[in-house]
C-alpha cells in the first residue's frame, strides 16, 4: 500500500461558476485557475499521483499548456488514474477535507462522492468528502478562497506490478 497527500487552494472568482468534484454549486463565486478551478479534483490528483511517486498535477497538466485551459478537472483526474493504474496501482480509498466558510459542502457531498468514485473506479464507500470551516481565521476564514486537503491510499493491483525501488 502507498499513501499520498494532496493539497490545492484557489481564490474565489465571481466571473466563473463554482465546480467542486464535478458538481456545479449555485449562488457561489467560482475559483480562479487555468482549468475549471476544481480544487477537490486537483487535490485528489496530487494525492493519487503522489502515492504512486508519479509527479503532481502541474507536471502532468501544466498551466503553461493551452490544452488544459478551462479543462474539466474530472477528466484530468481520470488521466491521473490511468497513470497510476499503468504503474500497477488502484485506489483503495480517498479522504477529502474542503476548508471554507461558504459554500456549505454537506448538501453536495453525496454527489461529489459519486463523481469521484466513478472516476477513481471505486465504490462510494471508499470516498469521503467533508467540509470544514476555518472559524473565520485567515484567508479562507475571511472568504478570499478555499483550500482542499486530500489523502489517497493506493493498493497494488489493477495493472502491472509497481517497479521496485
Amino acid at each position: 500500500m502507498r499513501v499520498g497527500l494532496g493539497y490545492d487552494s484557489h481564490r474565489f472568482d465571481s466571473g466563473r461558476p463554482l465546480v467542486l468534484a464535478g458538481v456545479s454549486i449555485p449562488d457561489s463565486p467560482g475559483l480562479s485557475g487555468h482549468s475549471d478551478g476544481d480544487a477537490i479534483a486537483h487535490a485528489v490528483i496530487d494525492a493519487v499521483l503522489g502515492a504512486a511517486a508519479a509527479g503532481d498535477v502541474g507536471s502532468h497538466f501544466p498551466p503553461s499548456d493551452d490544452r488544459w485551459k478551462d479543462a474539466d478537472s474530472l477528466d484530468l483526474l481520470a488521466r491521473a488514474v490511468g497513470v497510476i493504474e499503468e504503474r500497477g496501482f488502484r485506489v483503495g480509498n480517498i479522504d477529502v477535507a474542503v476548508i471554507c466558510e461558504r459554500p456549505k459542502i454537506g448538501p453536495f457531498s453525496a454527489e461529489m462522492r459519486q463523481n469521484l468514485a466513478r472516476v477513481l473506479h471505486v465504490g462510494t464507500d471508499r470516498v469521503s468528502v467533508k467540509g470544514k470551516t476555518n472559524e473565520g481565521m485567515g484567508w479562507t476564514g475571511s472568504g478570499e478562497g478555499l483550500a482542499v486537503h486530500a489523502v489517497a491510499l493506493l493498493e497494488v493491483g489493477g495493472g502491472n506490478e509497481p517497479a521496485a525501488g
